[in-house]
C-alpha cells in the first residue's frame, strides 16, 4: 500500500457519546474515512499514524451512513454521506489525540 494513500484514508475522529461509550467498554476508536477505503486500508492508516505510541489494531468494522435529507423554508438539501471506522486495539493500547500539544 502506497504510504502517501493511507495518510488520506483517515479523514477525521468522530467525536460523539457513542463513540466515547464504545471507547471506555470496548476499547474502539471512531473516525471517518474515505468512502472508498477498505479495511486494509484503514487498519494500515491507523496503525502508521499512531506508531509512536506503538498502536496495533485487532479488527476494523465498517459502517456507511446515509446523509439525511433536509429543508431550509421551501428548498430540500442533502447532507453528505460519510464512512466510519470502528477501530479495535489490541491489549490495553489507547490513542491519545492530545499527546505532543503544549
Amino acid at each position: 500500500m502506497n504510504q502517501e494513500r493511507l495518510m488520506k484514508v483517515i479523514l477525521a475522529p468522530v467525536i460523539s457519546e457513542k463513540a466515547t461509550l464504545v471507547g471506555e467498554t470496548r476499547k474502539q476508536v471512531v473516525f471517518e474515512v474515505l468512502p472508498d477505503a477498505t479495511k486494509a486500508e484503514i487498519k494500515a492508516a491507523v496503525e502508521l499514524l499512531f506508531k509512536e505510541q506503538k498502536v496495533e489494531v485487532s479488527a476494523v468494522n465498517v459502517v456507511n451512513v446515509k446523509g439525511k435529507e433536509k429543508r431550509h423554508g421551501r428548498f430540500i438539501g442533502k447532507r453528505k454521506s460519510i464512512k466510519k471506522a470502528y477501530v479495535s486495539l489490541k491489549g490495553d493500547g489507547d490513542i491519545n489525540f492530545v499527546e505532543g500539544v503544549a
